[in-house]
């Protein structure tokens, strides 16, 4: 109940349509009553060698009420569709939003197929509900206190020996509603599990096929499917018994019927149009009895995939925004870190009471070994997580006292796996500048060493990239994110190693696009590239999630300590061009 109250606060804003649904449910219903009375005066105007004229006009009442019924049955059918269809939009968006807010924190943990399964069959599910499932419980409910009603009037021992059968296959759905839930809720999360393994494959399809791993896949997959195969047909095998077992029973007050409604006749107890209505008003009562069946589907996989949805709609994010945050407007950028401790799980911290500060303005180069807490260090400065102790903060205000929004437009990410939305080149340069003109787009690819080469496609920059930027070198794709936060006109810059895989001129087409990108900007980079970090305004080295050196290039080669020794190792055999990033003159652009 707790799952149903919470997803009928969705549809709370459609109420009126809801109530104007129910009238023409109910004004449905009263037409389908009517009909036996109509049929039982026609037997008794046969029976009575009554006027023949009379036929006719009982007859033209039943053409009426039919089509009264038919209009109103339309009117509940169509409304009650609209209600799902906006009570289904309303909650896809609920979760969408939802989980666009959820900090790294949730996603480092959630499945893509687990989340697309319950933002579509789950949906789905419950705009069934919504659609059949809440007004045909209701129509069986009053259809059978009616009819009860009609019936006991008629003759009460024969009503109470009929209504009795009627009872226990209602009783039967409820029983099957509860075996059926947990096989539903299994099912969709065997779903979301299918889902999962579909589009790991679809999204890693060249490294299956590079180590020719299509045939594990397949089995992979297909043996996912055989179980999913499997508790679909345990739940089909419930429902089909369930069904069969109720049209048995609805049987059964028909023969009763037939057996001691007929005595009565003979024994004048009652007239057969009496036997007449009997009968119509329990072939009308069996065919929403039978549809229990399916109403209990519905409500068995409504409250399975309500509870995985507000599951999602349920969860906290790690990363909050105060009620009273304030807007950052205009940013000089000086960051600092006060104390910083951070974990992903309380067992394994990654930083230590990590303390620096930039002036606005700098180049800041991370330098450390894989699991130091670069990236960390990256991803606390937009609050993709939250520090787990001390405080970052930005021109002095803590980066918890604002609002996300505006951080993180003044914070710009060029990542080293960068990511592109299946779109065209001027969408995909655009995408955080969406009120960007033509002009700006251009000046942003020119910038970034873009525009000849997005010039010489056929579509030039209404060329679509393809899936995941698929189309796109490596090296394009880096260029393509540096024009994209170069229109975002960040505060504060964050590069991820921007130039760790690609040739020798790709990176110098790539140093002259940061080099432009990096002005007047307070910057981070994390490399292990030497021509980029020469000139850093300070370098830190980490190790272990903690600053064990900071200083200058010359000043930390002097100290021949851990910095040296990064260097001699991996620094100095990266620096094949010669070139200093950051000190480029501008007739070189």
């Amino acid at each position: 109940m707790r799952i149903l109250l919470r997803l009928l606060t969705f549809a709370k804003k459609y109420r009126w349509l809801l109530l104007l649904a129910l009238i023409c449910m109910m004004a449905s219903t009263a037409f389908v009553l009517i009909i036996p009375q109509l049929i039982s005066r026609v037997v008794d105007t046969v029976l009575s060698d009554r006027e023949p004229g009379e036929l006719l006009w009982l007859a033209v009442a039943v053409v009426v009420v039919g089509a009264l019924r038919g209009l109103s049955a339309f009117g509940n059918s169509y409304l009650t569709e609209v209600v799902s269809q906006r009570t289904a939009y309303d909650i896809r968006n609920a979760l969408y939003d939802k989980l666009q807010r959820l900090s790294f924190a949730f996603h480092d943990q959630a499945q893509t197929g687990e989340l697309m399964s319950r933002g579509t069959a789950d949906v789905e599910a419950i705009r069934m509900f919504f659609g059949r499932g809440l007004l045909g419980l209701l129509q069986i409910i009053i259809l059978f206190v009616a009819i009860s009603y009609l019936l006991v009037r008629l003759n009460w021992p024969l009503a109470l020996l009929t209504m009795g059968f009627l009872a226990a296959v209602a009783w039967r759905a409820v029983v099957v509603a509860r075996l059926l839930r947990p096989i539903w809720l299994k099912i969709q999360q065997l779903m979301a599990k299918l889902g999962t393994i579909l589009e790991q494959n679809l999204t890693g399809v060249r490294t299956v096929r590079s180590f020719a791993h299509e045939h594990e896949e397949s089995h992979k997959f297909s043996t996912q499917a055989a179980v999913l195969y499997e508790e679909h047909m345990i739940a089909t095998r419930q429902r089909a018994f369930n069904i069969s077992l109720m049209v048995f029973l609805v049987t059964i007050p028909v023969a009763l019927i037939i057996w001691y409604g007929g005595r009565l006749v003979i024994a004048g107890a009652l007239g057969v149009p009496g036997l007449t209505q009997f009968i119509f008003y329990l072939t009308i009562m069996g065919m929403p009895v039978r549809r229990l069946g399916f109403i209990t589907n519905i409500f068995t996989r409504t409250m399975s995939g309500g509870q995985r949805i507000l599951e999602i709609l349920d969860t906290e994010s790690a990363v909050k925004e105060k009620p009273d945050a304030i807007e950052m407007h205009g940013v000089k950028a000086g960051v600092s870190f006060e104390n910083v401790s951070f974990s992903y799980d309380s067992a394994a911290p990654i930083l230590k009471n990590i303390s620096f500060s930039v002036q606005p303005g700098e180049l800041v180069a991370l330098v450390g070994s894989l699991g130091s807490g670069k990236s960390t260090i990256a991803h606390l400065i937009p609050r993709f997580y939250d520090v787990a102790g001390g405080r970052i903060t930005i021109d002095g205000i803590d980066i918890r006292d604002v609002t996300l929004d505006s951080l993180r437009r003044n914070v710009g990410i060029v990542q080293q796996d960068t990511f592109l939305f299946s779109a065209t080149i001027r969408d995909n340069i655009a995408y955080g500048a969406v009120n960007a003109d033509m002009e700006q787009i251009v000046a942003g690819a020119k910038a970034a060493q873009l525009h000849d080469f997005i010039e010489s496609l056929p579509e030039g920059y209404e060329t679509r990239v393809g899936e995941r930027g698929v189309t796109l070198s490596g090296g394009q794709k880096q260029r393509l994110a540096i024009a994209r936060t170069l229109l975002m006109n960040p505060s504060i810059l964050i590069m991820d190693d921007s130039t760790s895989s690609v040739d020798a001129g790709t990176e110098h087409l790539i140093r002259r696009a940061l080099n432009e990108l990096i002005k007047g900007r307070t910057t981070f980079i994390i490399t292990h590239r030497l021509p980029i970090i020469r000139n850093a305004d300070l370098i830190l080295v980490l190790e272990d999630g903690q600053v064990v050196e900071r200083g200058r290039h010359s000043e930390l080669m002097a100290r021949h300590g851990l910095y040296q020794q990064i260097y001699e190792s991996q620094l100095s055999v990266t620096d094949f061009s010669g070139e200093d990033f950051g000190t480029q003159d501008s007739s070189d652009l």
